[in-house]
């Protein structure tokens, strides 16, 4: 699943909770977009696009909880829109909900025990409501309820209603079920379900950053992944339904666009006939797939370049591609990345391993020098670019000298962001059935803390690099540690704190002011760390005019 650093700073609406991942590290990238094209503008979005009136007086509450990647909290604002357009309420404190909703995650062993922990406080408020309210209603949605509906089911019947990933349409169903007291599920995986007519309800506060999902599920089939088997076959949204989105999105002041899948750069929309015609583009030498090319449909690079057009002062980003995926069409992705102002200079490129080895027991489709290869290809193309990428430590098989050879590609690459995870073996997965989960937890969690390690000790070079320059920064509230100190995200997305301070603009225009949530504020970086770059403020501008001053 995606995991960029924007998954753990997605800011959390009322009943969101997400839990901290394992192994995860703070400190990083991802990528934006320009460009507004009046003439290109599609009609207004269809009445079903619409955002739905508030919920009746007396209308059940539902409390959602949200675990795992930003792929979950889009689904829970999928739910919320489809819940609340058949008369639910939200509510953000869970002693009032009528419903309890959790949006679960199946990447890890760990993050499935974070949901049974869940499970069990539900039970003591579950058997402690008065007498005189209806039961409370308790639901898995998401990846944990399609990998284990029937032990959740059956597990001391705590849970009423399991959904999996393609069958929240069908919640209003199975909650008026589980109401005359039976429990209900619905995990049937769809060809073609996209949810590309339900515009989800933000739940992200203040409004500045948004996810928009252009496509579900994957069929990469990574040896090691459970994607496949809990969200299904891949399948892209229609291109008209995500701009729809997105322009909404830039009328009510969001200023920067996530698009979200599994697989971004093998998105293509075959909603068309006209678009069943184009053909397949291939793959660069040390590149390898294990289904057959796909003809047809309108691919990544047209939908980023509407995308980027929309609104010059939004950003945009994506997550995640597959490095497999960017040759043939790299050159036309890098290239709109390299030239509009609005897509963010970042890119988040999964390795996992840095041993040909084990990348080829993964089953990722391309070897360490491969790798290296779109590396070199993407800084030439992007001066200045910021990387990010997931690895795994303590794979099936995995050697002394394999884990060394992940070492030396973080120290080679020096990546701005890294999530690192000690392997976690999954049902149904390939590796599960074919390979043997030989490496030590103590050995893992050895190599996994070298991992780490380096990484900060790579993201710290990189990251002081930038001391002395000026980054614009899209301002997103005040600090967690200091109420006189505000946070924000370079292009880069690496966090940058600086004082909150009258600021003037530089347009010249009105008097000093207060930079706001939603602002761009010109800071010159004066220290960093692996994580962090702090600055002092220059002053508010746009997006264009810091495009236009460079």
């Amino acid at each position: 699943a995606p995991r960029t650093e924007a998954a753990r700073r997605a800011r959390c609406g009322p009943g969101q909770r997400p839990v901290a991942r394992g192994g995860a590290l703070p400190a990083g990238p991802d990528l934006r977009h320009f460009l507004r094209a009046a003439a290109a503008r599609q009609p207004g979005p269809s009445p079903e696009l619409q955002p739905e009136p508030s919920s009746a007086p007396g209308a059940p509450k539902v409390y959602l909880e949200t675990y795992g990647c930003q792929m979950n909290v889009s689904d829970t604002e999928i739910a919320w829109a489809i819940l609340q357009k058949n008369g639910y309420a939200r509510t953000k404190e869970l002693d009032e909900a009528d419903v309890v909703l959790l949006v679960t995650c199946s990447v890890r062993e760990k993050a499935e025990q974070a949901i049974w922990n869940r499970l069990q406080h539900l039970k003591a408020l579950k058997a402690r409501r008065p007498q005189a309210r209806a039961p409370l209603r308790i639901g898995i949605l998401g990846c944990m309820a399609e990998r284990l509906k029937e032990e959740i089911l059956h597990r001391e019947k705590l849970v009423d209603v399991v959904a999996g990933p393609d069958a929240y349409r069908d919640l209003p169903r199975l909650l008026a079920v589980a109401e005359s007291g039976q429990q209900a599920a619905n995990v049937l995986l769809s060809l073609d379900e996209t949810y590309a007519d339900i515009l989800p309800v933000q739940t992200s506060a203040g409004g500045t950053t948004a996810f928009v999902s252009i496509m579900r599920g994957c069929d990469n089939m990574c040896s090691y992944c459970i994607v496949p088997f809990t969200r299904g076959r891949e399948r892209s949204r229609p291109i008209a339904s995500i701009l729809q989105e997105v322009r909404m999105l830039s009328d009510q002041g969001v200023k920067e666009v996530t698009l979200l899948g599994q697989n971004v750069n093998s998105f293509r929309d075959l909603s068309e006939v006209q678009f069943q015609s184009v053909a397949a583009p291939g793959l660069s030498r040390g590149f390898s797939t294990v289904y057959k090319a796909k003809p047809g449909g309108l691919r990544f690079s047209h939908l980023l370049d509407r995308v980027s057009r929309i609104d010059p002062e939004m950003r945009i980003r994506f997550t995640s591609p597959h490095p497999k995926d960017f040759p043939d069409e790299a050159t036309q992705v890098l290239q709109l990345i390299q030239e509009r102002h609005n897509i963010c200079k970042q890119l988040h490129l999964p390795a996992q391993s840095g041993s040909t080895r084990v990348l080829e027991a993964m089953r990722r489709g391309y070897t360490r020098e491969a790798y290296l290869e779109l590396v070199h290809h993407v800084r030439a193309s992007i001066p200045g670019v910021s990387l990010s990428s997931d690895f795994i430590a303590g794979f099936c098989g995995e050697t002394e000298e394999d884990h060394q050879q992940t070492v030396s590609l973080l120290r080679e690459v020096r990546y701005n962001v890294g999530f690192l995870f000690a392997y976690s073996m999954r049902q149904k997965t390939r590796a599960h059935h074919r390979l043997q989960d030989d490496v030590p937890a103590d050995v893992k969690k050895r190599r996994l803390e070298q991992l780490i390690a380096t990484f900060r000790e790579e993201a710290a070079r990189a990251n002081v690099a930038l001391v002395g320059q000026a980054q614009l920064v899209l301002v997103e509230g005040p600090s967690k540690r200091s109420a006189s100190e505000l946070c924000g995200r370079n292009d880069g997305n690496i966090k940058v704190i600086f004082p909150d301070t009258e600021l003037e603009d530089a347009a010249e225009c009105g008097a000093p002011s207060r930079a706001q949530p939603g602002d761009y504020v010109m800071v010159k970086v004066t220290s960093a760390s692996s994580q962090t770059l702090r600055g002092v403020p220059l002053c508010r501008t746009t997006l264009s005019r810091a495009a236009a001053s460079h």
